[in-house]
Parts: C-alpha cells; sequence; structure tokens
C-alpha cells in the first residue's frame, strides 16, 4: 500500500527536480544581513522537505485538519489529484528556490474574549509545504526550546503548562506577573526572525521559501495587501516561528533565574512579592521592546495574585496548597454557548438538542475536567439539565398539551393540573416537583446527554 501512495500521489523522487540550479545556491539576502549571530554551518536541508515520507505525513496531517480553500479555490479533496499531475514541477521548483507561495486568504473568527481574531488562509498546497518544512525543522529545533514552554511543541499541552503555573505557586510563589503580547501575530519583526531562522539553517532555500511565506500578502476585498510583518495565524509554520521568536525571550527569563511557564504568547512568571513582580514586569518590557521590538499589552497585563487572573482558562484557589479551577470568563463562555444551543428559536426537539449538545459538553470537558473543583461541574450539569426542562416546557407551549405531557410522563392529576395552569415562566417552572418529575435526570441520560461531571476513562 505504501508503494501504491507513493506512485499515486507522485511524491518520490524522480527524473524531474533532481538537480539543484544555480539559482538555489544565491544566498538569502536578507537573512544574511540580519543574522545577530554567527550564521547556521549545518542543519534541514530542502532535500529534507522534498523527502517522499516527510511529505506523505505532512499530505496526511493536511487532510486531517481539514481547513478552507486559499485564494485558489482548490479544497483539501483536491490536492492529491493535483500533486498527482503536478509534484515533479512543484518539487523541481522547491529545490531551486524558485517556488512562490500565494497570498493569504483573510477571514476573520470571533475571539473568546470578544471581537475578532484575523486569520490568514494558505492555499492547500502552501499548507503542505508549509507542513512538510515545519515537520523537519520542528525535528530539529525541539530540543532546544525551554523545558517551560508548552504551546505548540509535541509531547506537550495547556494541561501540563498549568500544572507547572500551579506547581510554582504552591513553592511560594504566590504572584504572577501575567504578560500579554500587544497583537503579538500580526507584529512579528520579519527581520528579527529570519535572522534567528538563520542561525539554525544554512541553507539558502529554505530561508528564502520561509521570507516567501511571509511576505506572500493577504487577500482582502479583492485586493493583494503586503505583509512587512507579522506571521499569518492559520498556517501550519506560524506556531514554529512564533515559538522560535519567543525562546528568545524564555532563554533570558531562564537567565535571570524566574520561575516562568509559556504557552505560546500566553506567558506567566511567578515571583514571591507584589514588589519583585512589578519591578520583572517593567524588566520584561524593556526586553521585548529592545530585543524583540514587541510590545506588552498594558490595559490586559497585570502583578496579581493567581486567584484573580486566569491562565489558559483557568485560575487558582488560595491557600497553601492551590487547586486549579474554571476561570470564570471560561464560565461565562460555556454557559453562552449552551444558551446558543438550546435556543428554542433554533427548531430543534429535544433529542436532537441533546445530541448537538453532547458533542460540545464532550469536548469542553476533555479540557476543563483538568479541574479540581468537582462541585462547580456538578453544578454545571444540574443548570443545563433545569434548561433542558424549561425548553420542554416551551415546546408543549399551551396548558392542555402541558397537563397531557405531565400526565404521561406519571405526574400526578393535581400536580399536573397545578403546574400546567401556573402563571409562573419556564425557568421557574423546569425546578418544580412536576417536571423533574416528568423528566427525571435518566431521561435526559437516556438521550444520551453527555454530563460535564462524570469521569472519563483515563
Amino acid at each position: 500500500m505504501r508503494q501504491k501512495n507513493q506512485v499515486e500521489l507522485n511524491l518520490s523522487p524522480g527524473a524531474e527536480g533532481e538537480a539543484r540550479s544555480a539559482g538555489a545556491r544565491e544566498p538569502e539576502a536578507r537573512a544574511a544581513e540580519v543574522c545577530l549571530e554567527r550564521p547556521a554551518v549545518a542543519g534541514p536541508s530542502m532535500e529534507d522537505v522534498v523527502e517522499s515520507e516527510n511529505l506523505k505525513a505532512a499530505l496526511a496531517q493536511v487532510k486531517r485538519n481539514k481547513g478552507a480553500a486559499g485564494v485558489d479555490g482548490m479544497t483539501v479533496g483536491e490536492l492529491s489529484a493535483h500533486l498527482k499531475e503536478h509534484w515533479p514541477a512543484i518539487r523541481a521548483q522547491l529545490l531551486d528556490g524558485t517556488y512562490k507561495p500565494q497570498p493569504v486568504r483573510r477571514v476573520e473568527i470571533p475571539k473568546a474574549s470578544g471581537g475578532l481574531r484575523p486569520l490568514g488562509i494558505p492555499t492547500v498546497l502552501d499548507r503542505l509545504i508549509q507542513q512538510a518544512v515545519m515537520q523537519v525543522l520542528q525535528a530539529d529545533w525541539d530540543r532546544t526550546f525551554a523545558e517551560t514552554s508548552f504551546g505548540f511543541r509535541p509531547g506537550r499541552s495547556a494541561h501540563r503548562a498549568v500544572e507547572r503555573a500551579q506547581a510554582y505557586i504552591a513553592a511560594g510563589h504566590s504572584i504572577v506577573v501575567d504578560i500579554d503580547l500587544e497583537k503579538f501575530f500580526d507584529r512579528v519583526n520579519h527581520d528579527i526572525l529570519m535572522g534567528l531562522v538563520a542561525k539554525r539553517v544554512a541553507d539558502k532555500r529554505i530561508l528564502k521559501l520561509i521570507r516567501a511565506f511571509l511576505n506572500a500578502g493577504v487577500l482582502e476585498g479583492g485586493l493583494v495587501s503586503p505583509t512587512e510583518e507579522g506571521t499569518p495565524q492559520g498556517g501550519p509554520l506560524s506556531p514554529l516561528l512564533s515559538n522560535l521568536m519567543l525562546d528568545v525571550l524564555d532563554k533570558e527569563l531562564e537567565k535571570r533565574g524566574h520561575r516562568f511557564v509559556r504557552y505560546a504568547d500566553d506567558c506567566n512568571i511567578y515571583v514571591r512579592s507584589q514588589r519583585a513582580g512589578e519591578r520583572v514586569l517593567a524588566g520584561v518590557e524593556r526586553f521585548l521592546e529592545k530585543r524583540l521590538k514587541l510590545k506588552i499589552n498594558k490595559a490586559k497585563s497585570a502583578v496579581a495574585k493567581p486567584s484573580v487572573r486566569k491562565f489558559l482558562g483557568f485560575s487558582f484557589t488560595g491557600g497553601q496548597e492551590p487547586r486549579r479551577r474554571i476561570a470564570p470568563q471560561a464560565l461565562a463562555r460555556f454557559k453562552a454557548k449552551v444558551r446558543e444551543l438550546t435556543r428554542r428559536t433554533r427548531g430543534r426537539c429535544l433529542v436532537q438538542i441533546a445530541k448537538e449538545l453532547s458533542t460540545y459538553l464532550i469536548g469542553w470537558h476533555g479540557y476543563f475536567g483538568f479541574c479540581q473543583t468537582p462541585s462547580v461541574l456538578r453544578v454545571l450539569d444540574q443548570w443545563i439539565r433545569r434548561r433542558l426542562r424549561a425548553v420542554a416546557w416551551k415546546q408543549w407551549k399551551y396548558g392542555p398539551a402541558r397537563f397531557a405531557e405531565l400526565r404521561r410522563r406519571g405526574v400526578g392529576r393535581d400536580l399536573a393540573a397545578q403546574t400546567a395552569g401556573s402563571p409562573r415562566g419556564p425557568w421557574r417552572l423546569a425546578n418544580s416537583p412536576a417536571l423533574t418529575i416528568a423528566l427525571p435526570n435518566g431521561f435526559f441520560a437516556s438521550l444520551g446527554l453527555a454530563s460535564v461531571a462524570a469521569r472519563r476513562p483515563a
């Protein structure tokens, strides 16, 4: 089967594109100019990028990620057929350093904290090539990154980052310097970034290609705008490049002996006093502006107790043994999403609502079930069931229908009549004895409604 796939996708080395052209040997001038230290003398090569096994792994990942089409309209499902026909020519362009990425397509998605987050969607072919480059670079770079960097790295997770933060707090570092970088992905300095890449990569073709991805431009409103700074969110390379950029900060914090945790552009430093935290924040701000030309968002950054700040959706209880709890902002977003999924105006029956809701609840619990405050999860389960009872009451609409449903579900005549004729609203009645009898917890379990309080198999 492996041989068949190799033939079908035409990803193996062939007669075309084997030779390295003279153009590939030209230096990537701008990267060389800004290299702040001696350039790399070894490291990954373009031959590693286009190696067939690496390409197959990249193709599989792009297919798993799915995603929208880029500016050329090609979908992920169409990529394999395109590669069958065009891969030899594309490979030759990569090897001789002449491949030109297309502009990214600008889309905006809602941010959890409000507002919109701009994304740059590369074409699926560019996503494939970025993924192939990323795999090779990450395999070479990851071992050099800081131990306390957890974002977008193999074998690491947000949960491990939260655990590390919790350990620092438990050890007496009870003040957090919560650093928020102002529009980090939009303001990465290309010259500084390429200088950092050039320290690790000697192959000028890779340097030129990464620069080309950074400068590909953005298509918005039918016009292509140049990209002179930033690394667009939406491409497979951006997370790795962001880690490379912020590794400079990590190394500086390590040199200063700080206890810190970083996940992508979220960085928390833990100190023992408010005064120390304020000194650290001022020092980090100076370093970021001078060394990386990045700015701290002063409105969102703070020196405070971890109990009043959030980190990756969690905060911590006070005391000598801090526990992980769900941050209030995350709870508010959860309830807003549940309300959206259970709106009566969506025209769904209870079975459909339970199915759609469960998909969200399972994913949410997979992340926030990591909290150490199970009582909060039990209260959320109760709240969800109460909301579904209110939805059912609204769907029954009128007194006679409500009375008939209550009776059919085992409610006594007097209680059914009293409840059906009540002037109280659906939310208050959802907690009434009649509706609790008519729609018990077991009823929702029979619909397949997921619980956020139930323990999941390890």
